[in-house]
């Protein structure tokens, strides 16, 4: 992850601030029912910022049907209220099925014992959407400070999933690096997480570009957590020069020409019960951003999804 994605991340918490289990029938009614590969729209991040209704017609042009949003502020999606985002996306035959909005601790009120309305509405406005998932794509660090704040987050990622769960939807979190390298009580994070969060009320989706530097093999994750991971963000990485997306010597660019072995890591994913395949790419290597993203999908196709 970049800077500026980091960046980007702590900037939508900031402005977003201000257990028991299902039954197999109510579970499969909240479980998607076929594979979608879609986009994460970070990937042409810029590009939604300048024309967004241009950018949404490209994408649904090259064959995408699903997209992944990484902007939700103030109840708008890219500056477009719920229902007419929605309707955007319609009109161009794309669904958004999932997306990308940061909880943090301040979305929950300790007196009320509730989230609060800021975070209320980021549910109704992604049920009106008709997402599947919510996901929270970051930990703040206070959280990570701890045992304690730890427990007590996962305790809010589950009372979340059971508040999504009234809108036939399941709350999700989406990893960066720092969860396979920082540690807690001798465990790692992406470990307190399994530990603590109910498998029937919270998503993982597995990124795996963001994993490369940290020792831990997606393949293997997928094959001891079978069902866990229904999401996933498909990536390639190439070593850069630089210190790369994630501060890891990696940069990610095209599926297919890189050194992930994606193709692999796809396959022993959609064997294992992952069925959101969501492409993502945050470099470019010379290349526009929608060139980048017709030329994934195109790889995609390719290896049937």
């Amino acid at each position: 992850m970049t800077t500026s994605r980091r960046k980007f991340l702590q900037h939508t918490a900031m402005l977003m601030a201000g257990s028991s289990f299902l039954s197999n029938r109510l579970l499969a009614t909240t479980v998607p029912t076929r594979l979608i590969t879609g986009i994460q729209l970070y990937t042409v991040r810029d590009d939604m910022k300048k024309d967004p209704l241009g950018t949404l017609k490209a994408l649904a042009g090259m064959g995408y049907q699903y997209v992944e949003h990484a902007s939700y502020d103030k109840r708008k999606f890219y500056g477009f209220g719920a229902k007419e985002f929605r309707k955007i996306l319609d009109d161009n035959g794309l669904k958004m099925r999932s997306g990308h909005t940061v909880m943090n601790k301040d979305h929950w009120s300790d007196l009320k014992r509730d989230f609060t309305d800021t975070w209320k509405y980021t549910i109704e406005d992604a049920a009106t959407m008709g997402q599947e998932f919510v996901i929270s794509p970051w930990l703040d660090e206070s959280v990570r400070k701890n045992m304690d704040s730890m427990k007590k987050f996962m305790f809010l990622f589950n009372s979340c999933g059971e508040l999504c769960r009234k809108s036939d939807m399941r709350f999700g979190y989406h990893n960066h690096n720092f969860e396979f390298t920082q540690t807690l009580g001798g465990q790692k994070l992406f470990d307190l997480i399994l530990q603590y969060t109910d498998p029937n009320l919270v998503v993982l989706q597995l990124d795996i570009g963001n994993l490369y530097g940290t020792g831990a093999d997606p393949a293997s994750l997928l094959q001891r957590f079978p069902g866990r991971f229904l999401s996933m963000h498909v990536k390639d990485e190439i070593k850069t020069t630089g210190k790369g997306e994630m501060d890891n010597g990696y940069d990610s660019t095209i599926l297919g020409a890189g050194i992930a072995n994606v193709k692999s890591i796809v396959d022993i994913a959609k064997d294992s019960g992952t069925q959101h395949f969501i492409i993502e790419q945050e470099s470019y290597q010379g290349k526009t951003p929608v060139e980048c993203a017709w030329e994934d999908l195109k790889v995609m196709k390719s290896w049937g999804y």
